[in-house]
């Protein structure tokens, strides 16, 4: 199957296999049939072969699936091997425990960069790095050409900080601001982070469970 065409919620549960056979391969478990994984996940067995025959199966009939193989295989499939430079836009309380309590390096990333335009902020150590001037962020990125940004800003600082990002070559948002980057620029890969919308849909189940 060509990969450019294979769906968002293929792609959405990849993560998900990831984590599950992490945990298993913790527990001591070397393989696993689809329909064990199955049961584990809440997922049916033709679902989870339908999404792994994208990318090629990766399964052997009557023995099922090797976990270290498997868990190898998706991290490829998700570029874990090939960390992307990224850096950070806004190095607030947010941006704080974002850098701090996230291992990038796990999830496909190196954080090169951090970037504010707080005085107070600017010349900190945030993850190891040296927080810099937002006037710094051009010649920065020339040099350095990351790949990903990190967007931890105000919404209203957020269209003007992407354009100028997208014209410096950043192709990938994290974008935990208000901005949908998206809808203007959707040749950009971008992945949005809203707390509340996510607070509002558990709301909407507590409030409808049994119906």
């Amino acid at each position: 199957m060509d990969k450019g065409h294979i769906s968002a919620s293929v792609i959405k549960r990849l993560p998900r296999y990831y984590r599950f056979l992490g945990e298993l391969k913790k527990k001591g478990v070397t393989r696993i049939s689809s329909a064990e994984l199955a049961r584990k996940m809440n997922l049916t067995a033709s679902q989870i072969r339908q999404d792994l025959n994208c990318f090629g199966g990766f399964g052997q009939q009557g023995y099922g699936y090797n976990i270290e193989m498997l868990i190898a295989e998706i991290g490829q499939i998700l570029g874990l091997t090939r960390p992307t430079k990224a850096i950070m836009l806004g190095v607030g309380k947010l941006g704080v425990v974002v850098a701090e309590n996230m291992n990038f390096e796990r999830y496909g990333f190196s954080l090169i960069g951090a970037f504010d335009i707080d005085d107070e902020i600017v010349g900190r150590y945030v993850a190891g790095i040296t927080v810099q001037n937002l006037s710094e962020l051009e010649a920065f990125c020339k040099k350095n050409r990351p790949a990903a940004a990190f967007m931890c800003v105000p919404s209203a600082a957020a269209p003007e900080l992407a354009e100028k990002l997208i014209e410096l070559g950043v192709t990938g948002f994290w974008n935990f601001s208000h901005y949908d980057i998206g809808i203007k620029h959707p040749e950009v890969s971008v992945e949005n982070v809203h707390f509340g919308d996510t607070l509002m849909r558990l709301s909407y189940k507590i409030k409808n469970q049994g119906k």
